[in-house]
């Protein structure tokens, strides 16, 4: 029967890409594809237990003390890094400090006098502050507050202003963002290593080259005119205390301790990302002391951090675990060999590895409008694919880990791509239609790099 547990694998494969499409729940579909697959490998008598799980004795317990163990190292692992970084995400909003930091890095723009320029410089805007804020959903409302009005001032349309914001989020190579802490986990590497080493040198480019994309493809849709404009839905502003300008620092504050007492400079001293996070959350929380003086408001804020890391473990964490679970069918089932067998048996190499795995989670991005869903479920194989071609993972993961965001963006069926939309008053294929050429020619901006840095 082992034999057939690759055709196995498949099969279920293709069944729980269909419910994805279908938009079953995510978690639920992953968690039921791998525990269909784990049976038949269970009953063909193919080993699949952790290392480190010892055998209950019965298959049936086993697939489950393989739940575990993944459930376990996921939640205090890269999962708890997600979960603190969301609750600090989430506390900087809720005491306006994300909002002032927004404030402070669109304002300059309004400055400019050349429509499509400002444009092209609040798309690099918004990826750069991705790296602090990296809800794509969230920091497209505050762009929708700060960034929009500054936008359409200057001349460009609604649709455009919306476009750009809409994909402002497409390259997360924030070291506190889902995604990216995933990828850096998969690779062995901190956080803020695998960002400088790897993510930026394929972020500058493939920024550069969308921005310029942006600038000629929305200005071109501009002079066509032929948005069909619906009704506008009226973006409120974040209900947010106003806060001091300084603020803005806050939300930055744990990127820079974790570079300043890394490798890169201080070497002797090595500062955890999820300590630095709840270090300059606790330290925020004494300055709101000091500056308000109002305990339990401040204390009641404070508990945001909390909640939020709640919240991220039912969404993000809870759908890392499953889709390593599914993740780890796959890999018994042995379809993984397969195909890096085949693919040497063809000549395929490492490069066509690394596009064929990143079109796949484009696809499934693309149809399904959730990037992190389609890239964890994949994430976890590139380990045994890179190891299989004697390639690098990290140069396999970081153009999956970029296309779940920019394809994310080309999705009309994405959350972000439909709020934006309602903002311009304009259908979500509308903005697609203006997001489709720079991050296309973004993703292959990113492969070509991936292949010159780390092919």
């Amino acid at each position: 029967m082992s034999s057939v547990l690759p055709l196995i694998a498949v099969i279920v494969t293709v069944i729980a890409g269909w419910a994805l499409i279908k938009r079953v729940q995510t978690h639920m579909v992953l968690l039921f594809a791998g525990l269909a697959i784990l049976i038949c490998v269970a009953l063909a008598g193919v080993g699949f237990l952790p290392k480190g799980v010892k055998p209950s004795g019965f298959w049936l317990f086993d697939i489950f003390s393989t739940l575990k163990s993944i459930a376990t190292k996921q939640s205090s692992g890269i999962g708890f890094l997600i979960m603190t970084a969301g609750g600090f995400a989430a506390y900087m909003d809720r005491i306006g400090a994300a909002k002032a930091l927004v404030d402070v890095a669109v304002k300059p723009l309004s400055a400019l006098k050349a429509p499509y320029l400002v444009l092209a410089f609040g798309y690099v805007v918004g990826q750069m502050l991705v790296t602090v804020i990296p809800s794509a959903a969230g920091l497209a409302m505050l762009l929708l507050v700060a960034l929009f009005p500054i936008l359409k001032a200057v001349g460009v349309s609604a649709a455009a202003a919306a476009a750009v914001i809409g994909t402002s989020a497409g390259m997360t190579f924030a070291p506190t963002a889902g995604t990216a802490s995933l990828a850096a986990k998969v690779g062995g590497l901190d956080p803020i290593i695998y960002l400088v080493q790897y993510q930026l040198p394929l972020a500058i480019p493939t920024l550069i080259v969308a921005a310029i994309a942006h600038y000629f493809v929305q200005r071109y849709y501009d002079k066509k005119g032929d948005d069909q404009v619906a009704e506008v839905v009226e973006v409120k502003k974040v209900d947010v205390p106003v806060v001091p300008k300084w603020y803005a620092f806050f939300p930055v504050l744990p990127i820079a301790l974790l570079i300043i007492f890394s490798k890169l400079v201080v070497s002797s001293i090595k500062l955890d990302t999820v300590a630095a996070l709840f270090m300059v959350w606790v330290l925020v929380v004494i300055v709101e002391w000091i500056r308000l003086r109002d305990v339990k408001k401040i204390f009641k804020d404070g508990m945001a951090m909390f909640q939020a890391m709640g919240k991220m473990f039912t969404g993000i964490v809870a759908l890392i675990i499953c889709a390593e679970f599914f993740a780890t069918g796959l890999k018994t089932s042995g379809l993984i060999d397969v195909i890096i067998n085949s693919a040497n048996g063809v000549g395929a190499g490492m490069g066509v590895m690394t596009v064929i795995l990143t079109a796949i989670v484009s696809l499934v991005t693309f149809l399904t409008g959730s990037g992190v869903g389609a890239y964890s479920s994949f994430a976890s194989l590139a380990p045994d694919v890179a190891a299989g071609f004697g390639g690098s993972v990290e140069a396999l993961v970081t153009p999956m880990q970029f296309a779940s965001g920019m394809i994310r963006a080309m999705s009309p069926v994405a959350g972000v791509i439909i709020a934006v939309a309602g903002a311009a008053g304009v259908s979500p294929m509308a903005i697609v239609r203006r997001t489709w050429i720079p991050m296309t020619l973004g993703l292959i901006t990113t492969l070509i790099f991936n292949q010159i840095f780390f092919g």
